[in-house]
């Protein structure tokens, strides 16, 4: 029983890196699309986002059954809550890629990033890509040093992210309403993904650790052995 418990941990870390993994899929596509007005990728992105939540729920009910037949304790049931609050964030994350996907499709033919802005909104969807590889790379390996530059990655999106507001608040500011919005959603969408790339980082550095203080310190510990 006990290595059909421990098979079934490891089937959770499998399905929540494949989850990652479509995710970086769709912040990649949907931050290309953003740029580009590319309307096909958009769409491509906006239908995969069903995928995504699909995975999470088959992977939810998963970790239930898991607490219902086996009933952890200790560590392994932490192990089990963590993989249903990752869960959740990896489809928050889909969730701001099909939003960012959304606003280039709503846009089209236009352009969805005003003018002045492109290059700032051109890097925080490098970050934003970089920040889900890097995060799918944690959840695949247990390595905590990756979990540290998740999150130096997040302190420069929020410096993006607090650009873009004093850029459409600034006396030069001369674009329109919608432009305003669009600037600020899209802002707004780029900074959320890296926030929930930082919250999973942090439960996974919990699981190390085994306390939350030890998730704020710098990573200095070894991967664990699962999810």
């Amino acid at each position: 029983m006990r290595e059909v418990f421990h098979q079934s941990l490891e089937d959770v870390q499998s399905r929540l890196v494949e989850i990652a993994d479509l995710v970086t899929v769709a912040i990649d596509r949907a931050t290309r699309a953003f740029g580009t007005s590319d309307v096909a990728l958009a769409e491509e992105v906006i239908e995969a986002d069903a995928i995504i939540d699909e995975k999470a729920v088959e992977l939810d009910e998963l970790a239930i059954e898991i607490l219902a037949r086996q009933q952890p304790v200790a560590r392994d049931l932490r192990i089990v809550v963590t993989a249903l609050r990752v869960s959740a964030s990896l489809e928050r994350m889909g969730d701001m890629a099909e939003h960012i996907a959304q606003l280039a499709r709503s846009r089209f033919p236009e352009r969805a990033i005003p003018k002045g802005l492109k290059t700032t909104f051109t890097r925080m969807g490098e970050l934003d890509v970089e920040v889900a590889r890097r995060l799918a790379e944690l959840l695949r390996t247990q390595d905590l040093r990756i979990a540290e530059s998740i999150r130096d990655a997040d302190d420069d999106i929020d410096e993006l992210h607090i650009s873009v507001f004093e850029k459409v608040l600034g006396d030069s500011w001369k674009g329109e309403a919608t432009a305003t919005v669009d600037a600020t959603l899209a802002s707004r969408y780029h900074e959320r993904f890296a926030d929930h790339a930082v919250s999973v980082a942090k439960k996974v550095m919990y699981l190390a650790t085994g306390d939350w203080a030890g998730a704020d310190d710098e990573a200095a510990h070894e991967p664990s052995p699962v999810i």
